[in-house]
Protein backbone atom coordinates (compact mmCIF):
# COMPACT_ATOMS: atom_id res chain seq x y z
CA UNK A 1 0.00 0.00 0.00
CA UNK A 2 1.94 3.51 -1.08
CA UNK A 3 1.91 5.91 1.64
CA UNK A 4 0.35 9.01 1.31
CA UNK A 5 1.93 12.76 0.95
CA UNK A 6 0.97 13.96 4.08
CA UNK A 7 1.77 10.64 5.19
CA UNK A 8 5.16 10.66 3.87
CA UNK A 9 5.78 14.60 5.71
CA UNK A 10 4.46 12.97 9.28
CA UNK A 11 7.49 10.23 8.71
CA UNK A 12 9.96 12.40 7.78
CA UNK A 13 8.95 15.13 10.51
CA UNK A 14 9.06 12.15 12.68
CA UNK A 15 12.72 10.67 11.61
CA UNK A 16 14.04 14.26 12.04
CA UNK A 17 12.77 14.63 15.64
CA UNK A 18 14.20 11.43 15.95
CA UNK A 19 17.67 12.33 14.63
CA UNK A 20 17.77 15.42 16.49
CA UNK A 21 17.17 13.72 20.02
CA UNK A 22 19.59 11.12 19.25
CA UNK A 23 22.59 13.89 18.98
CA UNK A 24 21.03 15.48 22.02
CA UNK A 25 21.96 12.17 23.57
CA UNK A 26 25.76 12.18 22.27
CA UNK A 27 26.43 15.93 23.10
CA UNK A 28 28.49 16.52 25.73
CA UNK A 29 27.64 18.27 29.08
CA UNK A 30 28.36 21.84 28.96
CA UNK A 31 31.57 22.54 30.58
CA UNK A 32 31.71 22.79 34.10
CA UNK A 33 34.31 23.41 36.56
CA UNK A 34 36.42 20.27 37.77
CA UNK A 35 37.89 20.00 41.55
CA UNK A 36 41.25 21.52 40.46
CA UNK A 37 39.56 24.44 39.12
CA UNK A 38 37.95 25.12 42.14
CA UNK A 39 40.56 24.57 44.40
CA UNK A 40 42.85 27.36 41.68
CA UNK A 41 40.02 30.17 43.28
CA UNK A 42 40.61 29.02 46.67
CA UNK A 43 41.68 32.18 49.47
CA UNK A 44 44.26 31.27 52.40
CA UNK A 45 41.16 31.40 54.81
CA UNK A 46 39.78 28.47 53.44
CA UNK A 47 42.69 25.94 54.95
CA UNK A 48 43.77 25.33 57.96
CA UNK A 49 47.29 23.74 59.45
CA UNK A 50 47.34 20.56 60.89
CA UNK A 51 47.34 20.81 64.74
CA UNK A 52 50.63 19.83 65.58
CA UNK A 53 49.63 18.19 69.17
CA UNK A 54 47.35 16.15 67.15
CA UNK A 55 49.47 15.00 64.31
CA UNK A 56 52.01 11.81 63.90
CA UNK A 57 54.97 11.10 62.01
CA UNK A 58 55.00 6.91 61.44
CA UNK A 59 58.55 6.75 59.48
CA UNK A 60 58.74 4.00 57.46
CA UNK A 61 61.50 2.45 55.27
CA UNK A 62 60.28 3.93 52.10
CA UNK A 63 59.11 7.22 53.54
CA UNK A 64 56.67 9.38 56.60
CA UNK A 65 53.03 8.44 57.08
CA UNK A 66 51.17 11.80 58.33
CA UNK A 67 48.38 10.65 60.63
CA UNK A 68 45.82 13.16 62.12
CA UNK A 69 44.23 12.37 65.19
CA UNK A 70 40.35 13.41 65.86
CA UNK A 71 40.15 14.34 69.56
CA UNK A 72 36.52 15.15 69.15
CA UNK A 73 35.53 11.76 68.22
CA UNK A 74 38.23 9.77 70.54
CA UNK A 75 39.19 12.21 72.62
CA UNK A 76 40.44 9.33 75.40
CA UNK A 77 42.15 6.72 72.65
CA UNK A 78 43.84 10.13 71.16
CA UNK A 79 44.96 11.22 74.48
CA UNK A 80 46.65 7.51 74.68
CA UNK A 81 47.98 6.67 71.40
CA UNK A 82 49.99 10.19 71.69
CA UNK A 83 51.36 8.77 75.64
CA UNK A 84 52.52 5.78 73.91
CA UNK A 85 54.48 7.11 71.38
CA UNK A 86 56.02 9.78 73.40
CA UNK A 87 56.99 6.77 75.40
CA UNK A 88 58.34 5.18 72.15
CA UNK A 89 56.27 1.93 72.37
CA UNK A 90 56.03 2.06 68.31
CA UNK A 91 59.47 2.48 67.86
CA UNK A 92 61.08 -1.12 66.70
CA UNK A 93 57.98 -2.48 66.20
CA UNK A 94 56.21 -3.00 62.72
CA UNK A 95 53.20 -3.21 59.92
CA UNK A 96 52.34 -6.95 61.07
CA UNK A 97 49.23 -7.28 58.19
CA UNK A 98 48.40 -6.20 54.75
CA UNK A 99 44.66 -7.71 53.49
CA UNK A 100 44.11 -6.65 49.98
CA UNK A 101 41.00 -4.35 49.70
CA UNK A 102 40.71 -4.09 53.48
CA UNK A 103 43.31 -2.62 56.12
CA UNK A 104 47.41 -2.33 56.80
CA UNK A 105 47.93 -3.50 60.66
CA UNK A 106 50.60 -2.10 62.92
CA UNK A 107 51.91 -3.03 66.47
CA UNK A 108 53.37 -6.20 68.40
CA UNK A 109 53.19 -9.52 66.73
CA UNK A 110 50.29 -11.49 68.45
CA UNK A 111 52.93 -14.67 68.65
CA UNK A 112 55.54 -12.33 70.57
CA UNK A 113 57.53 -14.01 73.40
CA UNK A 114 58.18 -10.99 75.43
CA UNK A 115 55.53 -8.38 75.24
CA UNK A 116 56.42 -4.50 74.87
CA UNK A 117 56.18 -2.83 78.64
CA UNK A 118 53.82 -0.02 78.79
CA UNK A 119 54.97 2.79 80.79
CA UNK A 120 52.71 5.68 81.10
CA UNK A 121 49.80 4.67 78.67
CA UNK A 122 46.89 2.21 79.20
CA UNK A 123 46.45 -0.66 77.52
CA UNK A 124 42.82 -0.99 77.43
CA UNK A 125 40.40 1.53 77.04
CA UNK A 126 36.62 1.78 76.84
CA UNK A 127 35.07 1.96 73.76
CA UNK A 128 34.27 5.39 71.77
CA UNK A 129 32.38 3.87 69.12
CA UNK A 130 30.11 7.65 68.83
CA UNK A 131 30.33 10.90 70.47
CA UNK A 132 26.98 13.11 71.57
CA UNK A 133 25.77 14.72 68.11
CA UNK A 134 26.71 18.45 70.67
CA UNK A 135 30.61 17.37 70.69
CA UNK A 136 30.94 18.07 66.76
CA UNK A 137 30.73 21.38 66.12
CA UNK A 138 31.89 21.66 62.61
CA UNK A 139 29.22 19.11 60.99
CA UNK A 140 28.56 20.02 57.44
CA UNK A 141 25.88 17.73 55.96
CA UNK A 142 26.04 16.31 52.43
CA UNK A 143 22.56 16.91 50.86
CA UNK A 144 23.18 12.69 49.29
CA UNK A 145 21.94 9.75 50.81
CA UNK A 146 23.70 7.40 52.77
CA UNK A 147 22.88 3.64 53.40
CA UNK A 148 24.84 3.58 56.73
CA UNK A 149 23.51 6.52 58.90
CA UNK A 150 20.78 9.18 58.48
CA UNK A 151 23.21 12.35 57.85
CA UNK A 152 26.97 12.29 56.69
CA UNK A 153 28.82 15.02 55.94
CA UNK A 154 32.36 16.27 57.24
CA UNK A 155 33.50 17.59 60.59
CA UNK A 156 37.27 19.25 60.10
CA UNK A 157 37.50 17.40 57.00
CA UNK A 158 36.89 13.98 58.50
CA UNK A 159 33.84 11.74 57.03
CA UNK A 160 31.09 11.62 59.72
CA UNK A 161 27.97 10.13 60.46
CA UNK A 162 24.86 11.52 62.57
CA UNK A 163 21.83 10.01 63.67
CA UNK A 164 19.27 13.05 65.20
CA UNK A 165 17.40 10.21 66.82
CA UNK A 166 19.81 9.15 68.85
CA UNK A 167 21.90 11.98 69.11
CA UNK A 168 25.15 10.07 68.40
CA UNK A 169 28.02 10.97 66.02
CA UNK A 170 30.71 8.90 64.72
CA UNK A 171 33.65 9.14 61.88
CA UNK A 172 32.74 6.56 59.17
CA UNK A 173 35.17 4.13 57.64
CA UNK A 174 36.46 5.67 54.33
CA UNK A 175 40.08 5.01 52.67
CA UNK A 176 43.17 6.20 55.17
CA UNK A 177 41.06 6.17 58.33
CA UNK A 178 42.87 5.33 61.08
CA UNK A 179 40.98 2.36 63.89
CA UNK A 180 41.69 0.98 67.09
CA UNK A 181 42.18 -2.86 67.12
CA UNK A 182 40.50 -4.89 68.91
CA UNK A 183 39.38 -8.40 70.30
CA UNK A 184 35.39 -9.64 70.91
CA UNK A 185 34.92 -7.00 73.85
CA UNK A 186 33.86 -3.59 72.49
CA UNK A 187 36.61 -2.95 75.66
CA UNK A 188 39.22 -4.42 74.73
CA UNK A 189 41.67 -2.06 72.37
CA UNK A 190 43.48 0.79 73.66
CA UNK A 191 45.53 2.15 70.68
CA UNK A 192 48.16 -0.21 70.80
CA UNK A 193 47.29 -1.97 67.58
CA UNK A 194 46.07 0.24 65.08
CA UNK A 195 45.01 -0.26 61.41
CA UNK A 196 43.96 2.16 58.32
CA UNK A 197 41.50 1.41 55.48
CA UNK A 198 43.45 0.94 52.37
CA UNK A 199 40.70 -0.79 50.49
CA UNK A 200 37.20 0.02 49.53
CA UNK A 201 35.05 1.71 52.48
CA UNK A 202 34.16 -1.03 55.29
CA UNK A 203 31.27 1.04 56.11
CA UNK A 204 29.47 -1.89 58.05
CA UNK A 205 32.46 -1.55 60.89
CA UNK A 206 31.28 2.03 61.85
CA UNK A 207 30.39 2.04 65.53
CA UNK A 208 32.15 -0.90 65.71
CA UNK A 209 35.24 0.06 66.21
CA UNK A 210 37.12 2.82 67.53
CA UNK A 211 38.23 5.64 65.16
CA UNK A 212 40.61 8.09 65.86
CA UNK A 213 42.07 9.33 62.87
CA UNK A 214 43.14 9.52 59.12
CA UNK A 215 46.04 9.18 57.41
CA UNK A 216 46.32 12.61 55.56
CA UNK A 217 49.65 12.08 53.69
CA UNK A 218 51.68 8.97 52.58
CA UNK A 219 48.82 6.68 51.59
CA UNK A 220 50.44 5.14 48.82
CA UNK A 221 53.36 3.78 50.79
CA UNK A 222 50.76 1.86 52.94
CA UNK A 223 48.69 0.93 49.84
CA UNK A 224 51.56 -0.84 47.68
CA UNK A 225 52.91 -2.97 50.78
CA UNK A 226 52.78 -6.76 49.70
CA UNK A 227 49.87 -8.70 50.68
CA UNK A 228 50.09 -10.18 53.69
CA UNK A 229 50.50 -14.31 52.71
CA UNK A 230 48.35 -15.57 56.41
CA UNK A 231 44.91 -15.59 57.10
CA UNK A 232 43.25 -11.99 57.08
CA UNK A 233 46.53 -10.68 55.06
CA UNK A 234 48.28 -11.04 58.58
CA UNK A 235 52.16 -11.28 57.78
CA UNK A 236 53.01 -15.13 58.39
CA UNK A 237 56.82 -14.60 58.45
CA UNK A 238 59.09 -12.36 60.59
CA UNK A 239 60.92 -11.05 57.82
CA UNK A 240 57.76 -9.96 55.79
CA UNK A 241 57.42 -7.64 58.65
CA UNK A 242 57.47 -3.49 57.08
CA UNK A 243 59.62 -2.12 60.33
CA UNK A 244 58.71 1.24 62.24
CA UNK A 245 61.48 3.54 62.42
CA UNK A 246 59.90 5.17 64.54
CA UNK A 247 56.49 7.18 65.48
CA UNK A 248 56.24 10.70 66.83
CA UNK A 249 54.21 13.98 67.76
CA UNK A 250 54.73 16.18 65.35
CA UNK A 251 54.88 19.04 67.97
CA UNK A 252 58.01 17.17 69.35
CA UNK A 253 59.79 17.06 65.87
CA UNK A 254 61.76 20.01 64.93
CA UNK A 255 59.68 23.08 62.61
CA UNK A 256 62.43 22.22 59.68
CA UNK A 257 61.81 18.56 59.91
CA UNK A 258 57.63 18.99 60.00
CA UNK A 259 55.50 18.30 56.92
CA UNK A 260 53.87 21.32 56.71
CA UNK A 261 50.23 20.19 55.23
CA UNK A 262 46.84 22.52 55.44
CA UNK A 263 43.31 21.10 55.12
CA UNK A 264 40.70 22.49 53.20
CA UNK A 265 38.22 23.45 56.29
CA UNK A 266 34.76 21.67 55.72
CA UNK A 267 32.55 24.97 56.59
CA UNK A 268 34.23 26.84 53.53
CA UNK A 269 31.75 27.37 51.04
CA UNK A 270 34.63 26.49 48.37
CA UNK A 271 34.39 23.49 49.80
CA UNK A 272 30.93 22.60 48.99
CA UNK A 273 31.89 24.09 45.40
CA UNK A 274 34.53 21.01 45.38
CA UNK A 275 31.78 18.47 46.43
CA UNK A 276 29.63 19.60 43.65
CA UNK A 277 32.53 19.06 41.00
CA UNK A 278 32.55 15.79 42.10
CA UNK A 279 28.69 15.41 42.32
CA UNK A 280 28.39 16.69 39.10
CA UNK A 281 31.67 15.85 36.54
CA UNK A 282 31.32 18.38 33.31
CA UNK A 283 34.04 17.75 30.88
CA UNK A 284 33.95 15.78 27.29
CA UNK A 285 34.60 12.69 28.57
CA UNK A 286 32.15 12.28 31.39
CA UNK A 287 28.81 11.62 29.03
CA UNK A 288 26.55 11.15 32.07
CA UNK A 289 27.21 13.08 35.21
CA UNK A 290 26.21 10.99 38.76
CA UNK A 291 24.33 14.03 40.08
CA UNK A 292 25.34 12.00 43.33
CA UNK A 293 28.39 11.69 45.29
CA UNK A 294 29.23 9.10 48.28
CA UNK A 295 30.34 10.61 51.68
CA UNK A 296 33.50 8.34 51.22
CA UNK A 297 34.16 9.43 47.38
CA UNK A 298 33.89 13.08 48.34
CA UNK A 299 37.12 14.88 47.96
CA UNK A 300 39.02 16.34 50.90
CA UNK A 301 42.14 18.55 49.72
CA UNK A 302 45.30 18.67 51.58
CA UNK A 303 47.92 20.61 50.37
CA UNK A 304 51.77 21.82 51.26
CA UNK A 305 51.15 25.08 53.43
CA UNK A 306 52.80 28.03 51.13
Amino acid sequence: MEMTRSGKRALAAALAALLASGAAWSADPPPKPSVADVLKMSKPSDWRPLDPDNTLYMEIPTGRVVIELAPVFAPNHAKNIKALVREHYFDGLAIIRSQDNWVVQWGEPDDVKTPRPIKTAQQTLKAEFTVPRANDKHFVQLKDKDGYAPQVGHSDGFPVGHDPKTGEAWLAHCYGMVGVGRDNDADSGGGTSLYAVIGHAPRHLDRNITVVGRVVAGMPLLSVLPRGTGPMGFYDKPEQYVPIKSIKVAADVPEAERSHLEVMRSEAPIYQAVIEAQRNRGGPWTKVPAGYIDLCNAPIPVRERK
